[in-house]
């Protein structure tokens, strides 16, 4: 019995068992990743049954997720207020519900480098969202554990005062959290506090191992309780990978002490995500897994320099560790967040967790623990607005990557500063990269029912327009949702920082109704308006540009960027904004292209009559296809080899009109509802052209 103690105990500190188990199980989840992925649902079910999970009501809606065969995200939208507070009483998770509706596809990112909703699904093994008409419970009781959990989520959101961390910190929900204060804590770096993780886990096992030990439970049996509480917190908090990873790695460690095996906690940390990947290969997609067995892996792999510099060295370990995938994931660093971590590590784990904790157990001390949370939310809005040591960083190609974890593994226990000079000079090289590139790029951005194209050449960013989505009816209510942050994601993703030339070809919403949130949010050099006077929502951009000092110009001639011109076509008043639209002729590396705004067949006429117009190789379609524009006249005279029109899927104008579609055949169409986004790439005088599909 001693000999296989003993041959066991070998095989079990042999690292080399953990190099092939984490081999085989990343092989096994590319395998799975890769293949095609078959629904166990037709699109045309229309009734499904399944457990309620994840239940959240908002202002509108009701959504949860529906645990059956396959997951499903059902969204149920309220008829009145009195059905709202109905189901807010009914609905509770763990619940056998039926439910009827339609299967819907996820919407996929049009805009390229932004957030994915499909792929999120699809990594959390949900194939379909459902529409709901119809709710019928058909179990009322719910089990003992869903009891406890529906209970713990009541008590949480009954503290009016202070709901919002609480349901941060103790049930893993950021959802309730104010998004600008949440923006501030992400430009900060300092997001992972607020995701239920190692630290968390380590201060609630180590407060609980404490108090069991005072009891004289003997060791194993505290071990026991321990990991058994770890589990089902894991189940009140919906099993979130991070604390996937901290559960797991804390029941492996408490093995390891409990039989003596002696493995080493890092071959215990790969062990750990081996299992995981096994369990679900999808897992290896989602960033809080990435994020925190990367961090982890760094500061135990870098052990023997965080133990010469604890404070500083450890949070400049996990900053090099995880910033490719910060890189990727925001498109910026901050280098102060390295600093502003040994400030808000211990303010969060020493000061705000435990008195969340506190605060559940005696919710009457809520405002007090608010103070403590408006504290915390003051030295985040300070911290943000320090930006000189702000950068955006473009994209990291795979190459890039590899080269920057192949130095730091190679390098930093020994040969630390070197390291890091190496590392940097890694990420400065690929911000470089994007600067000295001579390609030069439009993109016809897919903005809905509207307009916006960003011309980037080697120094220089031009946006015509910017769309403007509206939410429901805006003349009825005025409510409208930005599409700033997008943009702003996507330009930083190719290593822009700042818009030299907003161009707005006239004043509808659909074409400016985002300026003054991008004006607001990004650095914009210069904006230039349509001829003719300026409508209220021209107004109103310009109080800011004059308070933010932007200069801007109306009714140019010309405009020159980099190496090329812009030409303004239309240069006359008429007593509407569609014919007072900004008409553009450029030529970008021997490619002529034309926007035409909303200008209507009036314009066109007048642009036929007053100038000379040679083929044009891309249209971008004037009005949206709308038949008040694009003449067949004016059709046959610039003959467009490529016509790009950006239109609302399913839009209530019918665009674009038949008509125009018969005009344009001759021309090879792109349309934003059909093919998203439209890139083209013009490098060496050679013309390529991708799409951004839904």
């Amino acid at each position: 019995m001693k000999r296989l103690e003993l041959s066991l105990r070998k095989i079990l500190i042999n690292d080399t068992l953990y190099y092939f188990l984490i081999i085989l199980a990343l092989t096994y989840t590319l395998i799975f990743v890769l293949k095609t992925r078959i629904s166990l649902y037709n699109i045309d079910d229309n009734r499904f049954y399944g457990t309620v999970t994840k239940c959240k009501f908002k202002d509108d809606k009701l959504q949860f997720t529906l645990h059956s065969k396959e997951d499903l995200i059902v969204t149920y939208f309220y008829k009145n207020n009195e059905e709202k507070d109905d189901l807010e009483n009914k609905i509770k998770q763990g619940l056998l519900i039926e439910v009827e509706g339609n299967l819907m596809e996820p919407n996929s990112n049009t805009i390229p480098n932004t957030f994915n909703y499909r792929d999120y699904l699809r990594f959390h093994d949900i194939n379909y969202t459902v529409k709901a008409n119809k709710l019928d419970i058909v179990r009322n009781d719910v089990n003992f554990f869903y009891k406890v959990k529906n209970w713990v989520i009541k008590r949480v959101l009954d503290n009016n005062i202070t709901n919002d961390y609480l349901m941060t910190f103790i049930i893993g929900d950021k959802s309730l959290l104010d998004l600008d204060v949440f923006k501030n804590y992400q430009i900060n770096g300092v997001t992972h506090l607020f995701a239920i993780s190692g630290m968390h886990i380590g201060l609630f096992s180590h407060i609980l191992l404490f108090l069991l030990k005072k009891l004289k439970l003997g060791e194993n049996k505290c071990y026991f309780i321990v990991i058994v509480f770890i589990w089902f917190y894991a189940f009140l908090t919906d099993y979130p990978p991070s604390i996937l990873r901290a559960g797991l790695l804390f029941t492996l460690i408490s093995f390891n002490k409990m039989f003596y095996t002696e493995v080493k906690s890092i071959n215990l940390l790969i062990l750990s995500a081996a299992i995981l990947l096994f369990i679900n290969p999808y897992i290896i997609m989602d960033l809080g897994f990435i994020f925190s067995f990367t961090a982890t892996f760094g500061l135990m792999y870098s052990s023997k320099f965080t133990s010469n510099h604890k404070v500083l060295g450890t949070s400049l370990i996990a900053f090099l560790i995880c910033l490719p995938i910060c890189v990727n994931s925001n498109y910026e660093i901050n280098i102060l967040s390295i600093f502003l971590n040994i400030i808000f590590v211990p303010l969060v784990s020493v000061i705000i967790y435990p008195l969340s904790l506190i605060n559940f157990v005696i919710p009457f001390i809520a405002p007090v623990v608010r103070i403590a949370f408006d504290v915390l939310e003051s030295l985040s809005l300070f911290a943000s607005k320090i930006s000189f040591l702000r950068f955006v960083c473009p994209k990291l190609g795979i190459v890039f990557i590899l080269i920057y974890y192949f130095i730091f593994l190679l390098l930093i226990n020994k040969k630390t500063i070197l390291c890091i000079s190496l590392l940097s000079i890694v990420i400065i090289f690929n911000w470089l990269v994007t600067k000295i590139n001579n390609t030069d790029i439009i993109y016809f951005l897919d903005v809905g029912q509207g307009d916006a194209t960003l011309i980037k050449t080697s120094n220089n960013a031009v946006l015509i327009d910017t769309g403007g989505k509206i939410q429901g009816s805006y003349l009825k209510n005025k409510t409208f949702y930005s599409l700033s942050s997008t943009y702003i994601t996507f330009f930083h993703s190719l290593g822009i920082s700042k818009i030299d030339y907003l161009i707005l070809s006239h004043g509808d919403y659909d074409h400016m109704g985002e300026a003054l949130n991008l004006v607001n949010n990004f650095k914009v050099e210069k904006v230039i308006f349509n001829c003719g006077p300026y409508n209220n929502l021209e107004k109103e951009l310009i109080k800011v540009l004059d308070k933010k000092k932007i200069k801007y110009y109306s009714c140019i001639k010309e405009l020159s960027v980099d190496k090329n011109k812009l030409y303004f076509l239309q240069t006359k008043e008429y007593d509407n904004e569609n014919d007072n639209s900004n008409v553009i002729y450029t030529e970008i590396d021997g490619y002529k292209f034309m926007f035409m705004g909303d200008a209507s067949i009036t314009t066109e006429h007048e642009i036929l009559n007053e100038y000379n117009l040679p083929d044009i190789d891309v249209l971008k379609v004037g009005h949206h296809g709308s038949k008040t524009s694009s003449s067949k006249d004016f059709i046959n005279e610039i003959n467009p080899e490529y016509s790009i029109i950006s239109v609302g899927k399913n839009n209530r104008y019918g665009h674009p009109n038949k008509e125009v579609l018969n005009n344009l055949e001759d021309s090879k169409i792109y349309r934003t509802d059909k093919d998203g986004s439209i890139m083209f790439k013009i490098k060496n005088n050679k013309l390529k052209i991708e799409t951004c599909s839904p």
